[in-house]
């Protein structure tokens, strides 16, 4: 399997919303935001799938000194191999990919956050930079649209963490602001319940409605925030952004049902709101 081929079954592999508004783009931006998301995941993995804290954190390490080689010229990884050739074309810098590593050791140094400010800092290093650098990808000619991008990422950040609250907590981890589960009376504990009723409660539905309104809100700033000169340009993000509101709605529809099990859309579902983006272009 050659760096391309590993990116790409990377990607395929992850089932995520993504990759459904990867198959719109030319070759060559296909080819790029693919090897860039396949790193994402990459790093990521460290923190779902290595329990030993000190092991992750080596792997990190690792991954901070691969993408420093790479940059030197000397990539090792097939991720590295495949991402580097796209690197001067699309702008994207050693401090971008140093930027989610940092955004995942942080998953390793915290499992709570104590104020939305807080969380918002992980939000950016994570999802933020994630969106800038995928903006160039898609292809920008104004610098609004570097904003449009951090902030719809934010967005999509915040929608995971509302769907997977329940899954975080099995790991240990509650990404819901300590100050705004005090606002809403919501007991940390609650929300680690593992049997019914899992810490559902008028008071857990209120929080969530809260979250939610927060994600709507930054999606339609987002989205105000897109120069029209770029809008064609970044239809794909637009799609990736398609998908996860209708997601956030689902959940919505589901009355938040998150703790218990992982709400999803259907493949179908997903392909169907890219191509309708593809045709409406919003």
């Amino acid at each position: 399997m050659n760096p391309e081929q590993y990116v790409q079954d990377k990607a395929a592999k992850s089932g995520s919303s993504f990759y459904y508004a990867f198959l719109f783009l030319p070759p060559e931006r296909r080819a790029a935001i693919t090897a860039f998301y396949a790193f994402c995941r990459e790093v990521d993995d460290v923190v779902d799938e290595i329990e030993d804290l000190g092991v992750a954190s080596t792997k990190l390490a690792w991954w901070r000194k691969e993408a420093g080689s790479a940059f030197a010229g000397q990539p090792q990884h097939p991720v590295m191999k495949a991402l580097m050739p796209h690197c001067a074309a699309f702008d994207i810098r050693l401090e971008h990919l140093n930027a989610v590593i940092e955004g995942c050791q942080m998953d390793l140094e915290q499992t709570r956050y104590l104020d939305y400010p807080g969380l918002q800092r992980y939000c950016h290093l994570v999802a933020g930079v994630v969106g800038e650098v995928a903006s160039g990808i898609f292809g920008r000619s104004q610098p609004e649209t570097i904003a449009y991008a951090h902030k719809l990422g934010q967005a999509m950040q915040l929608t995971n963490i509302i769907r997977d609250v329940g899954d975080d907590a099995r790991r240990g981890r509650i990404y819901l602001p300590i100050s705004e589960l005090q606002q809403f009376d919501v007991k940390a504990h609650e929300i680690l319940l593992r049997k019914s009723p899992w810490g559902y409660s008028d008071r857990f539905t209120a929080l969530m409605k809260f979250q939610a309104a927060r994600a709507h809100q930054l999606y339609d700033e987002a989205f105000a925030l897109l120069p029209d000169v770029d809008r064609k340009a970044q239809k794909t993000g637009l799609m990736m952004a398609n998908i996860y509101r209708a997601l956030l709605r689902e959940i919505e529809a589901e009355n938040f049902r998150v703790l218990e099990q992982r709400i999803s859309l259907t493949p179908l579902r997903k392909l169907w709101l890219a191509m309708r983006t593809n045709w409406l272009g919003r």
